[in-house]
């Protein structure tokens, strides 16, 4: 198959569908690779770096369109860019469905197959592929690199001759794929970061990342991630007062915040509202990656920066990803080629569209003159929420005693048992057994004793630190049975030839762990 990318006909959009680098990838499917000329100058891609790749570079748009029967690109195309395809084209592109009927309309009444790279299910084995969270990983990066050149201050504190420097107080709302990047940024930057998401089951990654997570004391039961494609669902009218109560709270004393909360097919939720922006101190900056569709802050305004009366900054850019042209047209690009792999079964250059594959079906919004948006739920759940862990319950003093003391009771108990059964054994095996198998008997039961009681309640991690010790038993032992070997008893003979072997495995196993 012929695969072209176009040039990008947004204003501003720096991103290109296919690099140098992934067109290499699909060449290796049996693919043909086309580009527009100059379609990656804006990312730093010239046309001489595809000709070395062994891409066929085309004059105009028109000329690719012609030539390739699956084509490529970055934002959603135009109504009269889908006029231009021929039908039985293919298109892999974000779409957004929800977002544009008459665009969908259009695709099927043309005949192309249109693949939304922004309805690919999320299932594990789909992450590859996951384009939403490859553009919002470099969004949630951008925002915070955007704060810090806006922000007159350190993010990181300091102590120096000329006085102590506090570190930038952040506030991340919404802990998703750009949620996540704008915290680990913000923590390598050194400032003190807290973040809030509706699902209380981050918490832990939130934590683990060194922030500071946000909890509302507020009982609703979080709507599993499952159940929602792993995005968050939408809130109740309760708990969105909770919230707005909460941020209230924390407003004054935020440096800066980044607001990354959306819900697919939604406008964006207003969660920083024009009274929150008021309490801010001068020269605070808040960063709105959810502007494009409408923004979480009631001020802020679409592809601008504004500063308001009171001295806030507001950025409301739409095009983070792009900012990095570069790194994002290459995670982009590793995406369109992970999807053509599964589309490529044989790498022989031949497309088979599989509508019984999860990722396939659920990507393809239009094929044969049909409208296959939405699809069906996808047979392998999306990766669902974790249950938050219950918090241990912290013991009174007198609980705590009750239970060293229950504790005690029970290990007391079972020793004794254990001790008046050997003791029934030993007086058994005594009432048969001559006096001189006795003698060694009982020192064979006590050393067991010893043993088991020294060794086994023994934590793994002192284990090796112990094998010189028990290297030095095991050579006892091994002589012992040397001594013993040459009986003429062969229940002494195979006894002896156990405890050789035995002690032989412990001591070259001590030496193999303790590398000696």
């Amino acid at each position: 198959m012929k695969i072209g990318a176009l040039k990008e006909s947004f204003e501003g959009e720096a991103r290109v569908a296919i690099t140098p680098s992934s067109a290499g990838h699909l060449q290796k499917l049996g693919h043909d690779v086309f580009v527009e000329a100059g379609a990656g100058a804006r990312s730093g891609f010239g046309d001489d770096d595809y000709r070395k790749a062994g891409v066929t570079v085309e004059a105009s748009a028109a000329d690719l369109l012609a030539a390739v029967d699956v084509v490529a690109r970055v934002r959603p195309p135009s109504e009269d860019e889908i006029g231009q395809m021929r039908e039985g084209q293919t298109l892999i592109s974000f779409f957004y469905p929800a977002q544009n009927a008459a665009l969908l309309e259009k695709a099927r009444d043309q005949g192309i197959t249109a693949i939304a790279m922004d309805m690919v299910p999320r299932i594990s084995r789909a992450q590859k592929m996951d384009a939403l969270s490859s553009m919002a990983n470099i969004a949630g990066y951008r925002a915070v690199i955007e704060a810090a050149n806006n922000f007159g201050r350190f993010f990181t504190g300091q102590v120096t001759a000329a006085g102590k420097v506090p570190p930038a107080k952040v506030l991340v709302v919404g802990a998703g794929v750009a949620g996540l990047a704008a915290i680990g940024t913000s923590v390598s930057l050194g400032a003190q970061v807290y973040a809030f998401d509706v699902r209380p089951e981050v918490a832990e990654q939130i934590e683990s990342m060194g922030a500071e997570f946000v909890f509302l004391d507020f009982e609703e039961q979080a709507q599993d991630g499952a159940a929602t494609g792993g995005y968050a669902a939408p809130s109740s009218p309760e708990f969105r007062e909770k919230q707005l109560e909460k941020f209230r709270e924390l407003a004054p004393q935020m440096d800066v915040v980044i607001t990354t909360a959306l819900i697919p097919g939604r406008d964006a939720p207003k969660l920083w509202t024009a009274d929150m922006v008021a309490m801010m101190k001068p020269g605070s900056v808040i960063v709105d990656l959810a502007a494009e569709k409408g923004g979480n802050c009631d001020l802020t305004v679409p592809d601008q920066r504004i500063v308001t009366d009171n001295g806030v900054v507001i950025i409301g850019y739409t095009d983070f990803p792009s900012r990095m042209g570069a790194q994002a047209s290459e995670l982009y690009g590793n995406n369109i080629r992970h999807f053509l792999f599964d589309l490529t079964p044989k790498k022989d250059g031949v497309i088979e569209h599989n509508m019984e594959d999860d990722v396939i079906r659920g990507a393809t919004v239009t094929r044969d003159h049909d409208v296959t948006w939405p699809p069906p739920p996808p047979k392998i759940a999306a990766i669902a929420a974790q249950k938050p862990k219950e918090k241990k319950k912290e013991l009174t003093p007198d609980e705590r005693r009750a239970a060293e003391v229950a504790a005690f009771k029970a290990e007391t108990k079972s020793q004794v048992t254990m001790l008046v059964a050997a003791g029934l054994l030993l007086l058994l095996v005594g009432l048969v057994a001559p006096a001189s198998f006795m003698s060694h008997f009982i020192v064979f039961v006590l050393a067991c004793f010893v043993g088991f009681r020294v060794i086994w309640n023994v934590a793994h991690s002192l284990h090796t630190p112990l094998m010189a010790i028990t290297n030095a038993i095991s050579s006892i032992i091994i002589l012992g049975a040397l001594m013993q070997i040459g009986s003429n008893s062969w229940w002494v003979v195979l006894l002896g030839a156990l405890a050789v072997l035995m002690a032989g495995v412990n001591i070259f196993g001590g030496f193999m762990v303790t590398r000696r």
